[in-house]
């Protein structure tokens, strides 16, 4: 087996469905024949439903397998059990050499799998690699092209400096804003909807956190990639299409549901926040640092959560 997706899904029915069709329909139109053979027969997908309540779990129980489409593995968890925990169940039930992390509210297109391998392969030292993610409106979703969120940068992003002088190196390192956008190169971190990896190096560093439920998870796995000696890359020569929001449910009709699912949502970046200082920054910053930080978190987390009870009034 060349390459297992792995896809986590939860209340995304019809948009799960758009993205298996982009997949068969991408190697079906593939041009690009570097890589030899790259087929349906090459590839697994391994969908981990956290206990959708869409349709999407009887939907996956009548997906069959035969060698017209993809091989599919389903694994339906009772519970919501987060990203990160979700991922690492794909994961032990991966074959493949190389593994893809596709967040259900994608599309892909043709050549964006078999162009992103064919650079890992070429690359020993790459150790994960993104493409270029675009919005439904065809932008470029800062968030797949990411500096690791340093005290320094954190404070320039969240008090506009960032927005203020979008090309400076100092002022705009949380999206890396200094770098161009149609080349590639090295970044520090991307986004968890498309980031594939070699089994060997996803092994080594132990794969997903998770003490990380909905966010952070991402930027970890890449710091710790980039900590065991290995590239991030950005590579926009290919891309997909990623309707942000929709995997996590804050992209739905208004309701009091949907404002707990958001509410949910907010408290779960803002710990995200908080867990990856704690791992990765709280030993090489001094304590006053540390503290700041800690109350920024807090006020940001009061700031958000404020503005979903106003947006439900």
């Amino acid at each position: 087996m060349l390459l297992s997706i792995i896809i986590v899904s939860y209340n995304t029915k019809e948009l799960l469905e758009a993205c298996l069709d982009s997949i068969k329909a991408s190697l079906d139109n593939q041009k690009n024949k570097k890589i030899k053979n790259l087929s349906l027969s090459d590839i697994e997908v391994i969908i981990v439903d956290n206990n959708s309540t869409d349709g999407t779990r009887e939907y996956l129980k009548q997906l069959t397998v035969d060698s017209q489409k993809l091989k599919v593995k389903t694994i339906l968890n009772n519970d919501n059990v987060g990203f990160a925990r979700a991922n690492n169940q794909g994961i032990r039930r991966a074959e493949g050499k190389y593994i893809l992390f596709l967040n259900p509210d994608t599309i892909v297109y043709p050549n964006t799998l078999d162009k992103t391998i064919e650079y890992l392969a070429s690359n020993p030292r790459v150790g994960l690699i993104t493409c270029r993610v675009e919005l439904a409106d065809g932008s470029l979703q800062k968030e797949c092209h990411r500096g690791f969120p340093t005290p320094w940068r954190a404070f320039c992003h969240f008090f506009g400096l960032g927005r203020l002088f979008p090309k400076s190196k100092l002022f705009s390192g949380y999206f890396l804003g200094h770098l161009p956008k149609n080349t590639t190169h090295k970044i520090d971190a991307c986004v968890g909807a498309f980031m594939i990896t070699k089994k060997e190096i996803g092994d080594l560093v132990g794969w997903w956190d998770e003490d990380f439920f909905w966010y952070g998870d991402d930027l970890d796995l890449c710091y710790r990639i980039k900590k065991a000696g290995y590239e991030v890359v950005f590579y926009p020569e290919v891309k997909i299409t990623h309707y942000q929001g929709a995997s996590s449910g804050i992209k739905k009709t208004q309701s009091r549901a949907n404002k707990e699912t958001k509410k949910k949502v907010m408290i779960a970046s803002v710990e995200a926040m908080r867990v990856f200082y704690q791992k990765h920054y709280q030993n090489k910053y001094p304590r006053v640092i540390g503290w700041l930080v800690m109350k920024g978190i807090g006020l940001l987390e009061k700031i958000r959560l404020r503005s979903v009870e106003k947006q439900f009034k």
